[in-house]
């Protein structure tokens, strides 16, 4: 347990300090990333839940996102199988509630659930997978700068710039607790469930200690209850060249059907 808790913060952490790349993807300004990553984001989900087909070729932009900007494919991967378990159950409840037969495939039964059970596995990890190399190709306070400049409410920013950068010092404390419980009970494996009520009320009474001090430090610091934006980079042409070629390619995706514009291309050859 506690090799876990350190495992998720490192994770976070290893998101973000792949922002700090010298590459083009991490040199395009962070107002195009986010633009393009909504748009990927709106084409996906628009798909229908039975068309499975046509989301594949949606897969070139993260990998090819995370080839450009040489990005670890080994954190990314790993917050995706922690994601993964809720999706299989909504998946297997699709193919509870849902057994019309659609097609076989010799004599096995494809009904309509199986389908859309794998239309959302295939959408959760399109959708998680940009979002995620969008943190770690932008820094989180300067998407938190974009945000603000697109005249989002201050205090939105503000809440979810904090809720995601102590989300490791949350992570922090538990595993600081965990191994306290492990030290004066050596010979239990994990945390008792009769001990759970008191680890987790403790557990609440250090982060609410840790946001007091938190805030406290940002006071002496100058906070006033404002996020603060500072000066950022000019558009250029790769930044035009970048959104405009994107933004056509997802398109055409979302347009055009590519696997039957392929078969019918191959069949014409024949």
């Amino acid at each position: 347990m506690i090799a876990s808790l350190f495992r998720a913060a490192t994770r976070i952490r290893t998101l973000e300090l792949q922002a700090d790349r010298d590459t083009f993807i991490h040199h395009l300004h962070p107002l195009v990333k986010m633009a393009v990553t909504l748009l990927f984001l709106v084409f996906v989900i628009s798909f229908d839940r039975y068309q499975i087909s046509p989301l594949i070729p949606f897969f070139l932009y993260p990998v090819g996102l995370a080839i450009l900007s040489e990005t670890k494919i080994r954190p990314i991967m790993i917050s995706l199988l922690t994601v993964l378990p809720f999706v299989l159950f909504i998946g297997i409840s699709n193919m509870v509630l849902d057994r019309q037969l659609a097609f076989t495939v010799g004599r096995i039964p494809i009904s309509y659930g199986m389908i859309s059970s794998v239309s959302i596995l295939l959408k959760t990890i399109l959708t998680v997978s940009a979002v995620l190399l969008l943190i770690s190709t932008a820094p989180v306070s300067v998407l938190a700068e974009q945000l603000t400049r697109l005249k989002i409410p201050s205090i939105l920013v503000l809440q979810l710039m904090l809720t995601y950068r102590y989300i490791a010092v949350l992570f922090e404390e538990a595993s600081s607790m965990v191994i306290a419980y492990t030290l004066r009970s050596p010979r239990k494996r994990g945390i008792a469930m009769r001990d759970m009520g008191v680890f987790l009320g403790n557990l609440l009474l250090r982060s609410m200690d840790r946001a007091d001090r938190i805030y406290h430090a940002m006071k002496c610091r100058g906070f006033h209850g404002k996020y603060h934006t500072r000066f950022l980079t000019r558009w250029c042409w790769k930044d035009f060249l970048f959104a405009g070629f994107c933004g056509l390619t997802l398109c055409f995706f979302r347009m055009v059907h590519i696997s039957l514009w392929l078969e019918q291309l191959t069949g014409g050859l024949r």
